[in-house]
């Protein structure tokens, strides 16, 4: 027979305790988030679907993003036990200096457009967690001004190759001078991809904007306060080259880039300088035998040539030939600290984070750059300490199998 009496009232309070409501709106939205697709989802409420659709969305049919995730999801670890893990050390080096985590924030475009802070709070929220933060060509702030909202930290700088190679050069020497200690040679976007959503959406250049776009932006008025009250939405960088948006878009990309172009900006370019947007493992090897410092191997998050190879894919063979002579580093479809920790386990030296950092930025500004960075850096640390390993450079391939679904005829 169950013995039963009457619940005292202390014993009660002493199983319960009542969490203090938490007023702060954004606090309590960024607090209540405990994944990447979580901030997603608060992205989306909170921002019209033109702007939301520019970040979310990939080229074409959008295979080559989903298959990147995918790939991710078919991982098999294989942990080790009876490990002491009460310590993790999360702490690397790359291109010559330190990161705390195992990741960085990719070059974005555009930025600003996805919310006000842009680029200073991306810089901030990495300065403050001690990763690397990458300005893009087509950044909405210039270089000076992530530098002076990241002044201790470390800057890195994409680069596209444009028509007029003097804006390049520029630029270039403008980067060097503001301290950025790492350039990302862009070579996977001869011409635009396809951007469907973008199309669909009226984000054009110059913008033509439908009914319904306008319709669904109408109830998001924070939005539109942040979009109206600061300073123009422009390619900050390159602003002085003159022209119009459309214009510089066009110039931004250039079928006619070839390792020439390499040749003059290494030539330019005092800090390390790593290949982004590689997707052949013979191009590795190609760029490797140049000595270049590092390879970025990226399909540029999807964005460009649907149906390209998966970096994730890629990691091995490419790590196999030419890991012991450059630093290799991954993006494209990273979404958790387990897709980061898969990485570094196969070999790559460092991984770069895009939309899940913006994800973070448009459900709450600065604040939710630093929830995505903190949501990803738990994830690092406990899928470690699931693992068994104290350190990154105890991440081997024995942890990690890949489970292939696509496999060639």
């Amino acid at each position: 027979m169950v013995q039963r009496q009457f619940p005292k009232p202390a014993e009660i309070f002493e199983l319960l305790q009542v969490k203090k409501p938490v007023l702060d709106g954004r606090r309590r939205r960024l607090e209540a988030a405990q994944t990447i697709y979580d901030l997603r989802d608060i992205a989306r409420r909170r921002t019209p679907r033109a702007a939301f659709d520019y970040t979310d969305g990939a080229a074409d049919g959008e295979i080559s993003l989903t298959r990147a995730r995918q790939a991710f999801e078919d991982v098999e670890f294989h942990p080790q036990v009876l490990r002491d893990v009460a310590d993790v050390t999360t702490a690397t080096t790359i291109f010559g200096g330190p990161s705390a985590l195992p990741f960085g924030i990719a070059p974005t475009g555009f930025t600003r457009l996805m919310q006000t802070e842009g680029e200073v709070a991306g810089a901030g929220a990495a300065g403050a967690a001690g990763i690397p933060f990458t300005l893009s060509t087509l950044g909405t702030t210039t270089i000076e001004g992530v530098q002076a909202a990241n002044p201790d930290g470390r800057n890195w700088f994409q680069l596209y190759v444009m028509r007029t190679r003097e804006v390049s050069y520029e630029l270039t020497k403008r980067a060097a001078a503001a301290g950025f200690d790492t350039l990302f040679f862009t070579v996977d976007a001869p011409v635009a991809g396809a951007r469907l959503r973008d199309k669909r959406n009226g984000f054009t250049i110059p913008p033509q904007i439908s009914l319904a776009t306008i319709a669904n932006a109408i109830p998001r008025p924070w939005w539109w306060y942040d979009f109206l009250t600061t300073p123009k939405l422009e390619f900050a960088s390159l602003t002085s080259t003159g022209g119009t948006v459309g214009a510089l878009l066009d110039s931004a990309m250039d079928p006619t880039i070839s390792l020439d172009d390499l040749a003059v900006i290494r030539e330019l370019w005092p800090g390390k300088i790593a290949i982004k947007g590689v997707q052949a493992v013979q191009d590795a090897k190609t760029l490797a035998g140049l000595g270049v410092d590092g390879i970025v191997l990226s399909n540029h998050g999807g964005r460009q040539l649907d149906r390209a190879p998966v970096p994730f894919h890629l990691l091995p063979d490419v790590v196999r030939e030419i890991g012991a002579d450059v630093e290799v580093v991954i993006d494209t479809g990273i979404m958790h600290g387990a897709d980061i920790v898969a990485s570094i386990a196969l070999g790559a030296r460092f991984t770069l984070v895009g939309r899940a950092y913006l994800y973070g930025l448009m459900a709450g500004g600065r604040a939710g750059a630093d929830r995505a960075i903190a949501i990803l850096a738990e994830q690092v640390v406990r899928t470690m300490k699931l693992l068994g390993a104290h350190s990154l450079d105890e991440l081997t391939p024995a942890h990690v199998t890949q489970l292939r679904r696509l496999l060639p005829r």
